[in-house]
């Protein structure tokens, strides 16, 4: 099994790339808005959940999904 799916840029497929994009913004609102407004929203920590099972979902159809077949769409 390829564990660098779960880490490596190159090889994230685009369901992890989007979560990890989701967690790095929630945080850094999380940040903004407990310094610059002193709270957060009720709920806002259902954020990280989301985007947590949208990343293992992701990994699991990296891990376990069948390999992307080549992309040669030019057939003579």
């Amino acid at each position: 099994m390829d564990y660098s799916k779960l880490y490596r840029p190159s090889a994230l497929n685009s369901f992890q790339f989007i979560a990890l994009t989701g967690l790095l913004m929630s945080a850094s609102a999380h940040l903004i808005l407990y310094f610059f407004v002193g709270h957060t929203p009720a709920g806002f920590n259902w954020l990280y959940v989301c985007w947590t099972g949208f990343y293992i979902v992701g990994t699991l159809i990296n891990l376990f999904g069948k390999p992307d077949e080549p992309h040669d769409h030019h057939h003579h």
